[in-house]
This record gives structure tokens, C-alpha cells and sequence, in this order.
């Protein structure tokens, strides 16, 4: 199939979070999204998310730099050219252009939805998902207090969520998850993630959270660290899941040989789209590594995208995957993002393409600025 786009239009809307969400490095009140659609010369169009945020705290990306890297360097290499698959994309993406990955995947992801609405097949099929629904978590930002922790905790469990992950900090940790685990009991699915937070001198303070039997503890050292892991992993009993930096599947066969962790949280947007994310998940499934799908507080385009990722068969264990009323008061997608009695989404196998349909005029009020890119 002759794979081939000839116009992509930016747009950055601001939605504004149902209340503030905190981890380690930062406060988010109001994502600001850049959103792209992708269209070829026969007028059909896809959409796809930007996942960087405003400022470069998770990642050196910021919303500015990838509207920059691709409105100059990556659209005009992407469109008007014709690709068989798009697995052919991130090359192209890639060559000659370092880094900005999650501005790649934005387009590269972008090709691979416009492929299955062309094939007329789900985006979950072209990427070789199996699942009808995907195992649902929550991720619960850093309270001031273990007990408003604790009430967070108990809602998430009783609303049906199959996994609680609890944002920590140097002194927001081992109290805090010790709360929820007395609360919710030794079977709750619970876990820890730090984002980068911690040094290897923490290694024993960090080893107290073993006692919680907590399902891992993900990324607690530096972003782009895998040696320092790898001692901490063999200090702790609980595994370590590796999330900032695993940039691409050279750096997971690198955490593979080194154990600097034991399971691997996959975000497209993070290793630059589908085809490095298929790669790892390859990878992982080989050598009995599990796997699962992170969030950025996308919205309801991005969580698309993400759930077909999810319904591939490596992706064991719950994902960052809230349904829209989680996040927004109301998304920028039609159906919004739902989540059953059993902690699950559903996937859109028998809708082509991204599965949902993207409200216009919600876009268009929320949209601050537009940018069109036709070579």
C-alpha cells in the first residue's frame, strides 16, 4: 500500500486538569497538548498527540521544542513521501536528527494511524494487538498527607481500578505507601514510582519499601541511569520497572544484560512511537520481561493510541489508562474513554484507525494557536 501525507496541521489546545496532579518534579493544573492532524491528498485525516509537556522536567522535550523540531525539521521530511509501512517512518524521522523523540513519535504515530483507517482495520490490528480490553490502573499524584493518600487510595479500589501507583519523594514515601498498604489490605495490586527522585545513597532507605511487597518501584534514580539500577535492583527484593530511561530498545537489551530492572513501563511518546515501542515489546516478550503502558495525561487522542499499544500481548500488567472523567471534565473525543465494573477498558477493534471520534468544535474552542505544515 502507497502510504502518503500532504498536509499536517498543529494545534495546541489547554485543558485544564480536575485538579492539580504532583510527582516529583512538578505540579500539572492545565495540559497544554499539542495535537496533530495528519491528511492526504484525498481529504482523510487522522489525528495523533504530542505528549511533551510545558516544561522539561519528565524529558528535555518541551510542547515548544516539538512544535519546533516538527514544524521545521521532521514534517517537511515526512510528507509527500510515500512509505510501503509505516514502520518506515522513524527512520526517515531519525536520520540526521538526534533526540526529540516524542515530537517523532507525534508524527510517526500519526502515519500509522492514517495506514489502518487506509487498510479500513482498527489501529490495535495493524499493531498486532489480541486483547478486546486492556487491565486498567490509576496513578495517584503526591498528597500532603499519608491519610488524604489513603482516601485517594480507597476510592481508586472501590471504583474497580486493577493497579494503584503512588507517586513518592524524599519524604513522601515510606509512610505513605506503608498507609495504603495497612488500609487496602495485602492484596491490593500496589506500587511506587518516583520519578527520578532518588540517588544510590538512598539504597537502604529505599529498601524499607520492601516490606509492602509492592508490585515494583518504578524509576526511582536518575533519568538516564542504568549501572546505579542495576545496584540498587540487586540491593531490593521488589522489582525495579524502568521508565525515563528506556529511550529506545538499545537501551532495553542494555537494562536486560545489566538487570537494572525487571520490568519496563513502554510509552510511545518516550521512545519515539509504535515501531521502537513494538521493538522493546518484542524484546521484553523474548526474554520474559513484562511490560506496560504508561500515561502523560494525554487526552482522549492520546489515550487512543495508547490502548492499542495496550491490547498487544507482552502488556501484562495494568497501564496508566484512566478513563477520560479521571482527568478532564470533558474530553476532546467522542465516545469519552470508559472503564467497565472489572477495572477495564475496551479496545475499538471493529472501529478503523484510532477507534474514536475527535469532537471538532470542543478542539476548536480550546485551540490557542494553529500551525500548517504543506510542502
Amino acid at each position: 500500500m502507497n502510504l502518503r501525507a500532504n498536509h499536517l496541521t498543529l494545534r495546541e489546545i489547554r485543558l485544564p486538569l480536575k485538579e492539580p496532579f504532583r510527582i516529583s518534579s512538578g505540579v500539572v493544573s492545565e495540559r497544554r497538548i499539542c495535537l496533530l492532524e495528519l491528511r492526504n491528498a484525498d481529504g482523510i485525516s487522522v489525528w495523533s498527540e504530542c505528549v511533551a509537556g510545558e516544561s522539561p522536567n519528565y524529558s528535555s522535550e518541551t510542547i515548544d521544542t516539538a512544535w519546533l523540531a516538527i514544524t521545521q525539521w521532521l514534517a517537511p521530511r515526512a510528507l509527500n513521501r510515500s512509505f510501503q509501512h509505516p514502520n518506515e517512518v522513524f527512520a526517515v524521522l531519525s536520520t540526521g536528527i538526534r533526540g526529540h523523540n516524542m515530537a517523532k513519535a507525534a508524527v510517526e504515530m500519526g502515519f500509522w494511524a492514517l495506514d489502518a483507517k487506509l487498510r479500513g482495520i482498527s489501529l490495535s490490528e495493524l499493531l498486532g494487538g489480541t486483547r478486546d480490553r486492556v487491565i486498567t490502573g490509576i496513578s495517584l499524584g503526591i498528597q500532603q498527607t499519608p491519610d488524604a493518600l489513603v482516601e485517594r487510595a480507597r476510592r481508586a479500589r472501590a471504583e474497580g481500578y486493577r493497579k494503584i501507583k503512588l507517586k513518592i519523594m524524599p519524604g513522601s514515601d515510606i509512610d505513605f505507601v506503608r498507609a495504603v498498604r495497612d488500609d487496602l489490605g495485602a492484596d491490593a495490586s500496589i506500587m511506587a514510582d518516583a520519578n527520578s527522585a532518588y540517588t544510590i545513597q538512598d539504597a537502604d532507605h529505599l529498601a524499607q519499601l520492601d516490606a509492602f511487597k509492592l508490585l515494583m518501584i518504578e524509576q526511582p534514580l536518575g533519568q538516564d541511569d542504568l549501572v546505579r539500577h542495576a545496584t540498587l535492583q540487586a540491593r531490593l527484593e521488589t522489582p525495579l520497572c524502568l521508565d525515563e530511561s528506556i529511550t529506545d530498545v538499545q537501551r532495553a537489551e542494555d537494562m536486560i544484560t545489566l538487570k537494572s530492572g525487571r520490568i519496563i513501563n513502554i510509552k510511545p511518546g518516550r521512545v519515539g512511537g509504535f515501531t521502537q515501542s513494538l521493538a522493546i515489546h518484542d524484546l521484553c516478550q523474548r526474554s520474559r520481561i513484562p511490560v506496560w503502558c504508561g500515561g502523560m495525561l494525554e487526552s482522549g487522542i492520546g489515550r487512543a493510541h495508547n490502548v492499542a499499544l495496550a491490547s498487544l500481548p507482552n502488556f501484562s500488567l495494568p497501564g496508566d489508562l484512566s478513563p477520560s472523567a479521571r482527568y478532564w471534565e470533558r474530553d476532546i473525543v467522542m465516545p469519552e474513554w470508559t472503564m467497565d465494573a472489572d477495572g477495564m477498558v475496551r479496545v475499538p477493534r471493529e472501529t478503523p484507525g484510532i477507534g474514536v471520534a475527535v469532537d471538532r468544535d470542543r478542539i476548536d474552542d480550546l485551540t490557542i494557536r494553529t500551525e500548517i505544515v504543506a510542502p
